[in-house]
């Protein structure tokens, strides 16, 4: 571990701190920096500070930084479907089932196992267990996802996840009846204070926006096209519960009573984002999978 050691002058005062230091080290970029803040890792005249922290004139900033670690997480040919690929990012259909990154006690099968095999360039702002992984989607939700392979590039597509610029569009089989062709869900999402598990519709939640867009009605059932606005955990999945019309197959926020699909008939079907680099806008879509398109048929010969 290296300690290094800053002095705030008179120009950089005023500045958050993730931006001071990233103005003072241009090797780190700002997400990462933000880590170390909150993991006490940088100390303002030797006191831990909050992230949002401004700092001052004559503040001495130290930073431990840490050694990289060593990456111990298996690579496996999981045969992934690469739809993009540049040396800056790449973007994946993900299967249902397959978990995006390893986790304490399950450190296989994972995207990030295939992609290690895939490829040895990964960014490393998200730590040893998520490398390159920029957005998640659930385990039994298909669809693309976009990888960065260096921190820049990381650290570009984050940006335009937090100024809502990315372009997430996914397919959705509800239960019930919806009767208007489109509508916006905006309703902010947070821990279920009487189940730690799941996310749920709360007052002092983070902002949340779905719009959707009705595709196709099936009597019981309606298929929906969403349009993120933004990002939260299950926020597809707790909105449409949230106005009555949960996930077709969703074993968490679904009824009981509800199709074998073998998850939450869900699918990220549309995923656009500027490059890194280049600044050019780029847009990828992904077919519905076998087994969703054969349920949709069923459901249309009833």
């Amino acid at each position: 571990m290296e300690q290094v050691e800053y002095i705030i002058d008179t120009e950089t005062a005023g500045e958050r701190i993730d931006k001071a230091l990233a103005s003072a080290h241009p090797d780190w970029s700002r997400t990462l920096i933000q880590q170390w803040v909150k993991d006490g890792i940088v100390l303002v005249n030797g006191s831990t500070v909050k992230v949002n922290y401004k700092v001052k004139q004559g503040d001495v900033l130290t930073v431990d930084e840490p050694e990289p670690e060593e990456l111990d997480i298996p690579a496996e040919d999981l045969n992934l479907e690469i739809v993009y690929e540049d040396k800056d990012v790449l973007v994946v259909n993900k299967p249902s089932g397959m978990v995006v990154h390893p986790a304490p006690g399950h450190t296989t099968g994972t995207l990030v196992n295939g992609l290690m095999h895939h490829c040895t360039d990964l960014s490393g702002i998200n730590g040893v267990m998520r490398p390159g992984i920029v957005h998640r989607i659930d385990k039994d939700t298909s669809g693309l996802l976009m990888v960065a392979k260096n921190d820049n590039a990381h650290t570009s597509l984050v940006d335009q996840l937090v100024k809502k610029s990315v372009t997430r569009v996914y397919t959705a089989l509800v239960h019930g009846h919806i009767p208007h062709d489109n509508g916006t869900i905006d309703a902010p999402i947070g821990r279920d204070k009487k189940d730690r598990q799941s996310m749920a519709v709360e007052n002092n939640g983070k902002n949340a926006v779905t719009h959707f867009k009705v595709l196709e009605r099936f009597g019981d059932f309606t298929l929906v096209e969403c349009r993120l606005e933004t990002g939260r955990t299950h926020q597809i999945r707790v909105h449409l519960k949230y106005i009555g019309h949960p996930l077709a197959g969703d074993p968490k926020y679904g009824p009981k009573k509800t199709i074998d699909f073998g998850g939450q008939a869900l699918h990220a079907g549309t995923l656009g984002f500027v490059h890194p680099v280049t600044g050019e806008y780029m847009e990828f879509t992904a077919p519905l999978p076998e087994n969703y398109e054969q349920l949709l048929n069923e459901m249309r010969s009833k």
